[in-house]
């Protein structure tokens, strides 16, 4: 049977199990990514298995969210990042180099590769080929370590593109389509293969855009051929011999099919405060704005800022807007800069950032409280500005630059001028020599872990008990993100190296009685959740964190893909409601108890809740063998040291 491209990379990298929509599976993983939020507990986490090297073909370390060094913590991380990456044998991009995805595809990326990143946005790199995924950072240690990454089979839906982009809509018009079609949990345990005559349309920079925010689909992956466009990339890199051709076989069948024809997109935008709630940029023209900001690992390329250039050139912007330009990379910056685009930004009246995630994930340039931010970010969840009302909206390079020059959200169509043609320079310069390789130290003194105040060892979780009694200390909605779980920003990032010091901040956005509350509990509790609990960012702490403060299980309708595994690699019990409507059965501060909880994840499927007026509910789980028995351990480092690794 003639296989599509996701089957045949899954297939090459299958260690075990069966590839069945639903079963568990096994996968070798080939490369590793961390950014600096997420890495520091990574590298702790790493240190806990007591290798030398990773086994990894690359690993890479990335400082690109933490870079405000508003005091000493941000500066003592990356300073213990650049020691571990010295010590175990990974490469580190260092502060100003650039956003970890956009450097990586230039600098690492390879097709056919597996890559598994502990920042959920990993999957962009499915835009060279590849097989890249986000997981939780304990995940990735044991990546590093040279153990399998273990997943659900998901389903692969085949996309087939035909048409050409129409003038004015870009590649964010694509993604925000397909967000229209699937919402915010559309494509869990999915991977979406996008295929056809349409994709010799859209350059490697612009599938980058549409990998990247198939994780707002909640997608397991997204998976692009490797074609004669992504040949040139890697050519314009300097790396063609990188190249390797993979496409899916003729007649590939797909579990699911959908079609989307490029040159039938308008201009789109996400609404406040979901990447789901897309509607046409007309829908809402006219409202005034505050900010546009125009970056990010969801619109990397150059011609995302070449194109917005082109647009302000001999124009200036109202002094009430404020147009926010963050440059992707250093080798971006650079081909700005000797373009003249970036001056003609400049003299337009725009802001220039430092090279970074920067405000896409509260780290600066947070709205003025009730005003408009037009973004071309991935994400616009609650709060997650910096602001804690925020208005943001998720848009395209060009709408943001049209609603900027107006001071109001405005269709790019409407510009009393020409759609800007942009090409790609044949060459940009190598980042590579501004990388530090891995190191060999075989033959030096061993090197020391620079570890500053703020990093504090992972405390350890005890296993899972013979029972459970506790209240239920949350009640949640729906599609909570990780974001309102533990939230980002300036304040609360750096303290990523400290979990009794950041878990102060846990579910704060919902209700900022919960730290106090359960530190006054001093015991097992429960957080029940909706649809879609944990969608977002792949940040670990927002599963360590509640079980730091005792949350020993979380009921929901549904659970995004990471923020599951997460639960599960820290000894916090998943389990679903068997019917939606049984969530109004439980209130929060109702007490619960699971009896033999041990022998009634390995029994079955079937959960037995006894609730406090002495009747029970059924609920149920999904996990495989091999994560019942982590939960029971009390968490993946627990399981790995008992298996003696």
């Amino acid at each position: 049977m003639a296989k599509n491209l996701a089957h045949q990379l899954i297939e090459q990298h299958l260690v075990s199990g069966n590839m069945k929509p639903g079963e568990a599976v096994q996968l070798k993983i080939d490369q590793t990514l961390c950014q600096d939020a997420t890495g520091t507990m990574v590298m702790l986490e790493f240190e806990a298995l007591g290798l030398p090297r990773v086994k990894t073909e690359v690993s890479a370390q990335y400082v690109d969210h933490n870079l405000i060094q508003a005091d000493f913590k941000n500066a003592d991380d990356h300073l213990f990042l650049q020691s571990a990456s010295r010590k175990w044998g990974i490469w580190f991009s260092r502060p100003g180099n650039g956003i970890s995805h956009a450097v990586h595809m230039a600098c690492f990326g390879i097709p056919g590769k597996t890559l598994l990143g502990s920042d959920s946005h990993t999957c962009a790199a499915g835009s060279m080929g590849m097989l890249a995924m986000g997981a939780g950072g304990l995940q990735v240690a044991l990546a590093m370590a040279g153990l399998p990454f273990s997943l659900t089979m998901p389903d692969v839906i085949g996309v087939e593109v035909t048409g050409k982009l129409p003038p004015w809509v870009s590649a964010k018009d694509v993604i925000l389509e397909m967000l229209r079609r699937y919402d915010v949990k559309g494509g869990v345990n999915k991977i979406f293969e996008y295929y056809g005559s349409g994709l010799a349309n859209l350059t490697a920079m612009d599938r980058h855009v549409i990998a990247n925010m198939g994780q707002e689909m909640g997608a397991t992956a997204s998976v692009f051929p490797a074609d004669d466009n992504l040949r040139a990339f890697l050519r314009q890199q300097g790396r063609e011999k990188d190249f390797v051709p993979m496409q899916a076989e003729t007649g590939a069948s797909y579990d699911a099919h959908d079609s989307i024809d490029l040159s039938t997109l308008e201009p789109l935008i996400a609404c406040p405060s979901s990447p789901g709630k897309v509607v046409s940029v007309r829908e809402v023209a006219g409202k005034p704005i505050y900010q546009s900001y125009i970056g990010s690992s969801a619109n990397p390329g150059l011609r995302d800022f070449s194109v917005p250039a082109k647009m302000v050139a001999g124009r200036h912007l109202p002094q009430e807007i404020s147009l926010d330009i963050n440059p992707s990379s250093r080798q971006l910056l650079e081909e700005l800069s000797r373009s003249g685009d970036l001056n003609t930004l400049l003299q337009a009246g725009a802001r220039l950032h430092q090279t970074g995630c920067n405000g896409c994930i509260g780290m600066g340039q947070a709205p003025a409280s009730g005003r408009i931010s037009l973004r071309t970010v991935p994400r616009n969840f609650p709060g997650r500005s910096g602001t804690k009302e925020d208005q943001v909206y998720l848009c395209s390079p060009e709408t943001a630059t049209a609603s900027a020059l107006m001071g109001k959200i405005t269709d790019p169509r409407d510009m009393d001028m020409d759609y800007p043609i942009f090409s790609e320079p044949e060459k940009l310069n190598d980042m590579r020599p501004l990388i530090l390789p891995p190191q060999d130290t075989s033959n030096e003194i061993p090197v020391e872990l620079e570890k500053g105040p703020n990093i504090q060892p992972l405390p350890d979780f005890a296993p899972l008990p013979d029972k459970i009694d506790g209240p239920i200390l949350l009640k949640t909605g729906n599609n909570v993100s990780t974001d309102e779980i533990l939230p980002a920003g300036t304040d609360i990032l750096p303290l990523r190296s400290n979990i009794p010091a950041i878990s102060h901040y846990t579910f704060s956005r919902i209700d900022e009685t919960f730290y106090s509350r359960a530190k006054d509990l001093d015991g097992n509790s429960f957080v029940i959740g909706g649809e879609n609990y944990g969608q977002g960012s792949s940040r670990e702490h927002a599963a360590i964190a509640p079980r730091y403060l005792g949350v020993r299980a979380v009921i929901a309708v549904s659970m995004a893909r990471i923020a599951r595994r997460n639960l599960i690699n820290f000894g916090v019990v998943p389990l679903l409601f068997n019917k939606p409507s049984d969530i109004a059965r439980l209130n929060q501060g109702d007490m619960l108890g699971l009896e033999n909880i041990a022998q009634q994840l390995q029994a079955g499927r079937e959960i037995v809740v006894q609730l406090a007026n002495g009747k029970s509910l059924n609920v149920t789980h999904d996990m495989s063998e091999e994560e019942v028995s982590t939960v029971i351990a009390g968490g993946l480092i627990n399981k790995v040291r008992n298996e003696k690794l």
